[in-house]
């Protein structure tokens, strides 16, 4: 089966406020559809400190919700997940993303459809990249 999930390679800039000192936390992004949607699952595990919901990949510079609703930015919807590593793994997060999404559709989740909509993995590090790619290899097994 081929997974027409995109892996992107992307460092999410997106502000946080309330987060511990530096170093004890770790940072994910995950586009997987209606970023709403994708906070409740991470905001149920211990060790996740934070979900914030925005939107990445795109061309226009802060773009509005309704912009990013009309498909004309390049966006996609995502969640950056703040988290402390010593509570919850990367990989645990990765398998929360496989799991609340539909990896078998293209710019749809759902009852979302359009590029807004596609899904995506972000990553913060060399590590998250190589961890990703393993988790996407292994779902497509």
């Amino acid at each position: 089966m081929r997974i027409p999930t995109i892996l992107a390679l992307a460092l999410a800039l997106v502000a946080s406020a309330g987060i511990p000192a530096q170093g004890a936390t770790e940072k994910a992004t995950f586009a997987g559809g209606c970023f709403w949607c994708m906070e409740p699952p991470y905001d149920a595990i211990p060790g996740v400190i934070s979900t914030t919901s925005g939107y990445i990949g795109g061309r226009t510079a802060n773009p509005t919700y309704e912009q990013v609703s009309a498909g004309t930015t390049g966006h996609t919807e995502a969640v950056q997940v703040v988290y402390d590593p010593a509570k919850v793994t990367y990989e645990k997060l990765l398998e929360v993303f496989w799991v609340n999404i539909d990896p078998t559709v293209r710019d749809r989740q759902f009852c979302d459809a359009g590029s807004q909509y596609r899904t995506g993995i972000f990553t913060h590090s060399e590590a998250q990249r190589k961890a990703a790619e393993a988790s996407r290899a292994a779902l497509e097994k």
